[in-house]
């Protein structure tokens, strides 16, 4: 790859960037600083600002700075060391998984200062990410995010390498590892581009990294999201050798399916010689459901009925009674989790006269949420509907309410609909990457 730096970004991208970045109260130290005589007053070195209400970002300059944009001492580099933040450079006192003050920290082992500030006299970026999602609201002062600030601003202080930023995701939006939103930032930030940045050059390190007894593998998600090299802790710091690791989902498996294996698994839909019919599709939000309306039925004529647009139930019913009544066949696009949920739509068919058919996604949960992902987070090209990311809840809705579909409840036919992932070269890319 190139190694040129990205030109400065001109004025008018400047102040668009600036629209949409708010600055931030500062950390603790801040605060009792502002009590002091003016004659005594130390400015702060950290400063904060916060990118689309979720996103927050700390760098370090090594001048004292009343506000945002100090010098420093500039790093005329194309490579990024980054670093998770818990578990990686830090790990608390307590022993608690979570800090229970902005001191209960200390260094992940003796050598990350010196390693550290070994990798900024190469001429690396040294970069924070981290997803902190135990920061309820950061556009609203809480204790959570003041410590979370005086603690960040107290270990840029004691390693005291100028530039050294962090980037803390705080909700579940596309800033949030694996996604690739703290890195777009970050390269933003510092005028790289994918031509300017030295890929190859720069690597993370991070502990979520699907080893056994690992929480997550997060971190290396993201980082084979990007195509940077991953390191986990122990590698870098204490030169152990590398561990086995595993992803509990991957997304490449459901794309490389074999002719036999897609042709065996697929779904033919074919219309029914019935003037109109009700079909009925059951499944987790996520599960695939309006793809295959789109893909299959949609154009055969059929109607969709969807919550998600109508809003409510009864105008699903109205909305579906209005059609049938036309001698329109419809599409049950919903959930349909619980057998009396489908004990109505079926009343509903037998009241127009209509056969019903049950299409049953069984896609996993973790399928399931991997999709709504994409979805939300994966751009216009796969997201027709513009939707937003669905919380955790409603798929934990789905399950705790879900009874398995039968024939014998009143369905002329049921059919098992397993995940078969169709699109276009460019939408493959987007949804073979790791987004939850």
């Amino acid at each position: 790859m190139s190694s040129s730096i990205r030109k400065r970004k001109s004025p008018a991208d400047e102040t668009t960037a600036a629209k949409r970045k708010v600055q931030s109260t500062t950390t603790k130290a801040g605060v009792a600083n502002f009590f002091k005589p003016s004659s005594q007053k130390e400015p702060e070195k950290t400063t904060w600002r916060l990118v689309d209400k979720t996103l927050l970002v700390g760098k370090y300059l090594n001048k004292p700075t009343t506000g945002e944009g100090g010098e420093g001492t500039p790093v005329q580099s194309n490579k990024i060391a980054g670093f998770d933040l818990d578990s990686t450079i830090i790990t608390t006192k307590s022993g608690n998984k979570f800090a229970k003050s902005d001191d209960d920290w200390q260094w992940w082992h003796s050598s990350v200062p010196s390693k550290l500030q070994e990798l900024h006299d190469k001429g690396y970026h040294l970069i924070l990410f981290t997803n902190q999602a135990g920061i309820p609201d950061p556009t609203k002062d809480s204790t959570r995010l003041t410590t979370f600030k005086s603690k960040v601003a107290t270990i840029f202080t004691s390693l005291d390498i100028p530039g050294i930023t962090a980037y803390a995701a705080t909700s579940n939006d596309r800033y949030r590892k694996p996604r690739p939103g703290m890195w777009e930032e970050c390269l933003s930030d510092l005028n790289l581009d994918a031509e300017g940045l030295d890929l190859g050059g720069s690597y993370l390190v991070g502990d979520a990294a699907g080893r056994e007894g690992d929480f997550s593998d997060t971190d290396r998600k993201w980082a084979l999201n990007i195509g940077l090299g991953f390191i986990t802790p122990e590698e870098f710091f204490l030169g152990q050798a590398p561990r086995a690791m595993s992803h509990k989902f991957d997304p490449s498996k459901y794309t490389i399916a074999t002719e036999t294996t897609a042709t065996k698994n697929s779904v033919v839909f074919t219309k029914s010689t019935a003037k109109k019919e009700v079909v009925l599709f059951v499944g987790s939000p996520g599960a695939g459901k309006s793809t295959f309306y789109w893909r299959h039925l949609e154009p055969l004529g059929y109607e969709r009925i969807n919550q998600d647009i109508l809003k409510t139930k009864p105008k699903c019913f109205a909305t579906a009674r209005d059609l049938l009544s036309a001698g329109r066949s419809v599409v049950i696009d919903n959930t349909n989790a619980d057998r009396a949920t489908r004990a109505a739509w079926i009343a509903l068919a037998k009241e127009h006269k209509a056969p019903i058919r049950c299409l049953y996604f069984t896609s996993s949960e973790e399928l399931c949420m991997h999709n709504a992902a994409v979805r939300a987070f994966g751009g216009d090209i796969v997201n027709r509907e513009k939707r937003n990311m669905l919380p955790g809840i409603a798929f934990k809705g789905f399950k705790g309410r879900f009874e398995e579909p039968a024939e014998g409840e009143g369905f002329l036919e049921l059919t098992k609909v397993e995940f078969i992932w169709e699109g276009e070269e460019e939408e493959r890319k987007i949804w073979e990457r790791f987004w939850t």
